[in-house]
């Protein structure tokens, strides 16, 4: 009987395979969230960089506990903003923001 990995343990191993492309990775995740909204999805994608990362060295530098940064990135979470900031800085990345052109936001 085979078993089958999940996208995010596939993501996983490929950025812990590829470091490099981490930055990227971040950057399209990003973007996509921009477009979608789409928070759970986020979260996830975060969750798979703390783990090539080392979540408990993203803990210890954020100051969340292992769980607290486990459940901040959970599809079910509902973080405050200062957490994500946190992990986000404990990653080495910082939130900034970029302007949208006149047609993609209310005046």
């Amino acid at each position: 009987m085979s078993t089958y990995r999940t996208i995010g343990e596939v993501e996983e191993q490929y950025l812990r395979d590829h470091p490099e492309e981490v930055d990227d990775y971040i950057t399209v995740l990003f973007d996509e969230y921009a477009e979608s909204g789409d928070t759970a999805t986020l979260l996830s994608s975060l969750r798979v960089v703390s783990r090539v990362k080392g979540v408990s060295r993203v803990a210890e530098v954020s100051g969340l506990s292992r769980k607290g940064v486990q459940k901040a990135l959970s599809e079910n979470g509902n973080p405050q903003f200062s957490s994500v900031n946190a992990i986000m800085h404990a990653m080495g990345y910082r939130l900034t923001p970029q302007k949208l052109s006149a047609a993609n936001h209310a005046s």
